[in-house]
């Protein structure tokens, strides 16, 4: 059965692609079809201790592990890639991914087209996640929509009548620089942002060490790493208090910043993903409708991903597949 059937663009010419979703902690490779049909997939934690250059190589790695096992490499449409970071429309430079030490103007895009011989398009991953959106997910058919990602950071990817908004800088929708404290404009927040060190699975660790430290008990050292909130969410299901603060201060912080993009932009539909939604969902959902219900008397639906942990993939399979889609970033438009 053809996956691509009911798109009025038409079936893709054959061949296939990989499809790389790189967050800040984990990095996932998808080799696919012509009709979006996985054939293949990897997933590895992102070595983000061996610098710009280490991680660059295991992109290299993944991608290269897929393509082995095929008998040559006639069809290969290309590689499209998202990235935790904004990429610079201008020179298709990775301006800055503030969750990944060292990676600060960096030529991925023009190294990978070098590397493969291939097409290669990158974007940042919120973007690409908003593309799989609109595509396949839940925002199908809507051509105003914010979509919010929540994992180790936090950022946004803006459908602007039925194209993504990347601005100035590509740098659209990096709401984790946003503040909602007037009082503390003068204050440094190093890479984070006012809202991701509140409002993301790294913020939210790092408030819930200090509520419940890092040595009470094997599961919580296990898990309470820099990176990872589960252990806040599992201390407030058993019942603490404290963490339940924490968490419904987290939501309140969320709601108030959603409040603010639906004041600028008036979108028809909010959409929700990343591993910190996955933590409580339904008390998410409740507390940021809350509290834009509050600010707005009319305002969108917010609600939750239906594509889950795979969006990001959705949207670089849709932006390899049909570029015409998208106002693509190719790096070979750079290249001297």
């Amino acid at each position: 059965m053809n996956r691509f059937a009911e798109n009025p663009a038409g079936s893709p010419k054959a061949g296939f692609g990989v499809a790389v979703d790189m967050g800040a902690s984990h990095i996932r490779f998808v080799l696919a079809n012509e009709e979006a049909e996985v054939l293949g997939e990897i997933r590895d934690r992102v070595l983000s201790q061996s610098g710009p250059q280490g991680i660059l190589h295991q992109i290299r790695d993944g991608i290269e592990r897929l393509l082995a096992p095929l008998p040559g490499r006639e069809g290969f449409r290309g590689i499209a890639i998202g990235i935790p970071g904004a990429v610079q429309p201008k020179n298709g430079q990775i301006i800055d991914a503030n969750n990944v030490p060292g990676w600060h103007e960096v030529d991925l895009g023009q190294d990978l087209e070098t590397h493969f011989a291939a097409p290669v398009y990158l974007d940042n991953d919120a973007n690409m996640a908003a593309i799989g959106e609109h595509w396949r997910g839940i925002a199908k058919g809507v051509d105003n929509f914010v979509f919010v990602a929540l994992g180790t950071g936090v950022g946004a990817g803006l459908i602007i009548n039925g194209r993504i908004c990347r601005g100035r800088l590509g740098a659209a929708g990096e709401i984790f620089r946003m503040n909602l404290d007037w009082s503390r404009w003068e204050e440094d927040f190093p890479d984070t942002g006012y809202f991701e060190r509140y409002v993301s699975g790294m913020g939210l660790a790092l408030e819930g060490r200090k509520v419940l430290g890092t040595g009470n008990g094997t599961r919580i050292a296990s898990l309470a790493d820099e990176r990872d909130a589960r252990f806040v969410f599992e201390a407030m299901e058993r019942g603490d208090a404290q963490t339940e603060k924490l968490v419904e201060r987290c939501f309140t912080i969320l709601g108030v910043g959603v409040a603010n993009l639906i004041s600028v932009l008036d979108p028809d539909l909010i959409v929700f993903n990343g591993g910190l939604v996955r933590g409580a969902p339904e008390r998410m959902l409740a507390t940021v409708d809350r509290v834009v219900r509050k600010i707005h008397p009319n305002p969108p639906l917010v609600t939750l991903s239906s594509l889950g942990d795979r969006a990001q993939i959705w949207g670089a399979l849709c932006t390899l597949l049909y570029p015409e889609k998208q106002p693509v970033i190719r790096a070979s438009e750079f290249a001297k």
